[in-house]
């Protein structure tokens, strides 16, 4: 459906998801009001992945996530590569573990 992650950003931003998520041990963390959402306060609703032309190690994952208090956001990750530890309920949710 998208060429690139930033041609999916723009059009997804204008589709109402605004909000950043970061990607934390057992949780997602809104960078813009710093609340945490825990895999049973969020739904992904699509995902996209992203191979640069010239280097694998450039993937990228795009998740669209809606939370249980109506916040439509991303999270974009290194695909494959995880900093720190990640729960592994967060993982399911994420698919990440079946990717």
């Amino acid at each position: 459906m998208y060429t690139s992650l930033v041609d999916a950003l723009k059009d997804l931003e204008s589709k109402g998801y605004t909000y950043d998520f970061k990607l934390m041990d057992d949780s997602l963390e809104c960078e813009r009001n710093g609340k945490k959402y825990h895999p049973h306060n969020f739904e992904v609703v699509s995902y996209f992945r992203f191979e640069a032309n010239t280097d694998p190690d450039d993937a990228s994952a795009l998740y669209v996530i809606e939370t249980d208090d109506g916040l439509k956001g991303t999270l974009v990750t290194g695909y494959g590569i995880y900093v720190g530890p990640v729960s592994e309920h967060l993982l399911e949710k994420l698919n990440i573990n079946n990717s």
